[in-house]
């Protein structure tokens, strides 16, 4: 029995890990739940799951979450204490789900307790991905891909040695807006972004996949993850979402994972590593399907390029445009900002940046920090309003 605590449970990936670990009842157990501000959804879950441990970030909501589960025999907490609480508590393993450089401290947190990290953020490595790979080494604890994209090279990499690996080829759906044309994307609505054409996501990843920004960050996460340089690392437009990324060898072989675009999978193999169980979940079936490949367009989708040059600069630049990122997302979702915006205001913040070659955990939280103002700085002058 693995015991299991969810960081970021009320969210699109802590849902359907709920839902693997209620499909296995025998072989997972949940110890511990932590959430954003949904109290209650969180206290739903706690009573389904019967969780020992509730911790909701925000302390305003603490009374509240303690209200809901009266009666209940869990232990209810908020904020920083709640969240060492969670890291402590008696799992082996954590599902690092919270949205956004938010999760970076609490993953830090979990693999210094020694404790195996399945990992659905991508912003942990990307902001951090030296020291993460570094604290996983020295507390000899495990990082399993949850990304299905991660999830996919971490299976075909078991086909051969490290030493073996030509490239990865990780695959994007292209998004909603894959076919329009470029001058089109302009009048690109919030509602038209989040009809993702695969995928059921949440909404800053849903808008990510849209500007093919997930596809970037996905590259600078899967340097960290796999030590495979950046230029070995190539990105393939597969709009069928079925084959989900893929590993060739020196020798010419290339070994791909094919599946349904359904997240379960790749979690339930995070969950249940190294085994493979026989699952509920939907079967793929390849009769009559037509798999296509294309190279990705970063004329009509920059933020691509963005991410691939600030990992190539390296340093504190891979924080500056998570961070800028996170903030032109969540101001196009709010309205006030253009699709094409979101690129323009994250150049110019990566424009702007003075970098730290090797940053500390300080220096990357305080990278983010200055790029989130920045971009604020930049939307106000008028960079991509509509």
């Amino acid at each position: 029995m693995r015991k299991l605590a969810v960081f970021g449970s009320t969210g699109s990936i802590g849902r359907q890990a709920l839902e693997v670990a209620a499909a296995f009842p025998e072989e997972l157990e949940i110890t511990s739940l932590v959430a954003g501000h949904n109290v209650e959804v969180l206290a739903e879950q706690v009573k389904r799951c019967h969780a020992r441990l509730a911790v909701v970030a925000d302390e305003g909501r603490w009374r509240e979450l303690k209200e809901l589960l009266a009666g209940v025999p869990v232990e209810v907490l908020a904020g920083e204490e709640g969240l060492a609480a969670a890291v402590e508590d008696e799992s082996d393993l954590v599902l690092a789900a919270i949205v956004g450089v938010a999760g970076l401290k609490p993953t830090l947190a979990a693999l210094r307790a020694g404790k195996d990290v399945a990992l659905a953020n991508k912003e942990t490595m990307v902001t951090a991905g030296p020291l993460v790979r570094a604290e996983a080494r020295q507390r000899g604890a495990k990082i399993l891909p949850v990304d299905s994209e991660h999830s996919a090279i971490f299976q075909c990499l078991q086909a051969g040695a490290p030493r073996e690996v030509r490239r990865l080829l990780l695959t994007a759906s292209g998004g909603p807006f894959r076919t329009w044309p470029k001058e089109k994307l302009a009048r690109v609505t919030a509602a038209e972004a989040l009809r993702h054409p695969n995928w059921r996501m949440g909404a800053k990843i849903t808008v990510d996949s849209a500007t093919l920004m997930n596809k970037g960050l996905e590259v600078i996460e899967a340097r960290w993850l796999f030590d495979v340089p950046l230029e070995r690392i190539e990105v393939l437009v597969h709009p069928e979402s079925i084959v989900h990324s893929l590993v060739e060898f020196v020798d010419g072989a290339v070994v791909a994972q094919l599946g349904p675009p359904d997240m379960r999978l790749p979690i339930q193999y995070a969950l249940l590593y190294p085994r493979r169980l026989a699952s509920p979940w939907p079967r793929l079936d390849l009769t009559g399907r037509a798999l296509t490949f294309a190279a990705p367009d970063g004329d009509r989708f920059p933020c691509l390029v963005l991410a691939r040059t600030a990992a190539e600069k390296g340093g504190t630049f891979p924080a500056v445009l998570s961070g800028a990122n996170e903030v032109a997302v969540a101001e196009f979702l709010a309205g006030r900002l253009s699709f094409p915006g979101i690129a323009q205001v994250v150049e110019q913040v990566l424009a702007s940046h003075l970098p730290v070659a090797e940053p500390d955990l300080t220096q990357v939280l305080a990278a983010d920090a200055w790029a989130r103002e920045k971009a604020r700085a930049v939307i106000r002058e008028g960079v991509g309003r509509l």
